[in-house]
């Protein structure tokens, strides 16, 4: 990356007051809005967008958080406009995320009976609980292999794709997920990832029911995923959760993804599965 300092008008496109102004018409505000949440003035956004003032490493950092711009892309703009990164990138087996990792365990333990990971932000799958290892019944094993990936795990042919039984709704609900990462993060590995699952075949025989109409009548308030397993149906609905201010790169790019049983016999099957061997 070019590192724009003391330069006249960016016309790059590297430089950060265009990689600025890219973030700010993503969000849908003018240089006055911006300035205005910023305690700036236009003519000041104006001039960084364009080049003409190089900001200072604060105003960087406070356009960033008004701008809601992910952790690891904050750094981008402060290498861009020639300072060090301001937030650090520690592994997950760093001693440092020992409480971090403790904490995460704990919840993916107390979530049992019921199905939760955590993935990073190219949903790499970092630890899991055991309900989570029923759905993979049946999973091809190099699929399994290290590092397994949620969503290869999900949609590839030979995965737990051909038993979802309303495989085309969740599909383009994860292609659209994965989208809006690609929106947010300059990843090539996970744009790599996006068409590589976008690319997948449709299992033979995919089954068609379940289909949006009578998924709407039967879960109203939310999409479900619809899994055949042992001649019976799990129904979950899945939610995300991920850290508050995060102040480093992977901590930012965690997130944890639970799925709640959608109905009485999910429950039922998955406490007399899973449930008993706590």
């Amino acid at each position: 990356m070019t590192i724009m300092v003391g330069m006249g008008p960016d016309t790059a496109g590297t430089g950060v007051g265009v990689l600025l102004r890219g973030w700010r018409e993503r969000r849908r505000l003018s240089q006055l809005q911006l300035a205005l949440l910023a305690d700036s003035s236009a003519r000041h956004i104006s001039f960084i967008e364009n080049g003409r003032a190089r900001p200072s490493q604060e105003m960087v950092l406070r356009l960033a958080e008004h701008l809601d711009v992910p952790v690891r892309e904050r750094n981008a703009l402060l290498l861009a406009a020639g300072y060090a990164p301001h937030y650090p990138e520690k592994r997950l087996d760093d001693p440092a995320m020992a409480a971090l990792r403790s904490g995460m365990e704990r919840l993916l333990a107390s979530h049992d009976p019921y199905p939760a990971l955590v993935v990073d932000g190219t949903f790499q799958v970092l630890a899991a609980n055991r309900a989570l290892g029923l759905l993979l019944t049946g999973v091809a094993p190099h699929l399994l292999e290290p590092p397994l990936n949620a969503m290869r795990i999900t949609l590839h042919p030979e995965g737990v794709a051909p038993r979802i039984l309303n495989l085309r709704q969740w599909r383009r609900h994860l292609l659209e997920r994965m989208e809006q990462q690609v929106g947010l993060v300059r990843s090539e590995p996970l744009r790599a990832l996006l068409e590589e699952v976008r690319a997948y075949p449709e299992p033979p025989g995919a089954a068609a029911d379940g289909g949006e109409e009578d998924i709407t009548e039967l879960f109203p308030f939310a999409l479900p995923l619809r899994i055949a397993f042992e001649g019976r149906v799990l129904s979950f609905l899945s939610t995300i959760a991920t850290f508050n201010t995060p102040m480093d790169v992977t901590v930012s790019e965690l997130a944890m993804e639970t799925f709640l049983p959608a109905d009485t016999e999910t429950v039922a099957f998955l406490q007399a599965a899973v449930g008993t061997e706590r």
